[in-house]
């Protein structure tokens, strides 16, 4: 069975887990088809990406057969291998979504506890409905969160609340993920937010949003004051003047939305 669908329309890529009747647990095959549909819409001219669960929830995080098969593995010989880059394979499930040169929107709703929380954190923007429910859980098992969590949660929340949400595994409200910097909005349709936000970002020059990601992974990573003003020009350089930006200007003077070959 399929544990993750990919379809496009209107330069967008609608990336959604289809492993419902589990609450889209992550199992060996769900991480698996995560990486390809994050490595497939990479490669596409998609502009922007939705990313989204079927079911009662978004991600539940790791099945809790994956858990029974941990005590019959070597951890080492599991996870201290880079097999992605600076990852290993389950950090990629997140971190890939980074690497994808355009925007993702996560729209969250139902449960979004562990592997989930930190596959949603790879995402450029997260849009929680009212019933989310979001937790670092896995202190619940007796391990630390090791999918990517520990490089993204402290770029959007302060250390006291990193640690509270880290030590106790302890779920919290979408009201409270939003407070605290964990989602970018609440709202009654998480999906179809994420789908027209997906739209507007799709209307915009798509070098320049490829270019905006990149910019801000940059700046975020810890470059110096510097450098980061020198990649802005190094970007800026490439854009200013192109086919792109005059067609982009043309249809603002023109009052039209812009058409990019």
């Amino acid at each position: 069975m399929a544990r993750v669908s990919v379809t496009y329309a209107d330069n967008i890529a609608h990336v959604t887990l289809t492993r419902g009747d589990k609450v889209n647990a992550l199992d060996d095959a769900m991480v698996k088809a995560i990486l390809a549909a994050g490595q497939e819409v990479a490669a596409s001219d998609a502009r922007a990406v939705v990313l989204s669960g079927e079911g009662k929830g978004f991600c539940a995080g790791l099945d809790l057969m994956s858990f029974a098969q941990m005590g019959k593995i070597d951890p080492k010989a599991w996870l201290m291998e880079r097999s992605h880059e600076d990852a290993n394979e389950m950090q990629e499930v997140a971190m890939v979504w980074r690497r994808v040169p355009v925007p993702v929107i996560a729209a969250l709703h139902g449960v979004v506890y562990g592997g989930g929380l930190q596959l949603a954190l790879g995402a450029d923007i997260r849009i929680a409905g009212p019933d989310a429910k979001l937790a670092v859980m896995e202190m619940k098992w007796g391990i630390v969160p090791d999918m990517g969590g520990m490089a993204l949660l402290p770029q959007l929340v302060r250390s006291d609340v990193l640690r509270q949400l880290t030590y106790t595994a302890r779920p919290i409200t979408a009201d409270q993920a939003e407070r605290w910097g964990l989602v970018t909005q609440v709202c009654e349709n998480p999906l179809r937010a994420a789908q027209d936000l997906a739209a507007e970002i799709a209307d915009k020059g798509p070098n320049a949003i490829r270019a905006a990601k990149r910019l801000i992974g940059f700046a975020e990573a810890g470059a110096s004051q510097a450098d980061v003003l020198l990649q802005e020009s190094r970007e800026q350089v490439d854009l200013i003047g192109k086919p792109e930006q005059m067609e982009v200007i043309a249809a603002q003077m023109q009052g039209r939305k812009p058409v990019f070959k």
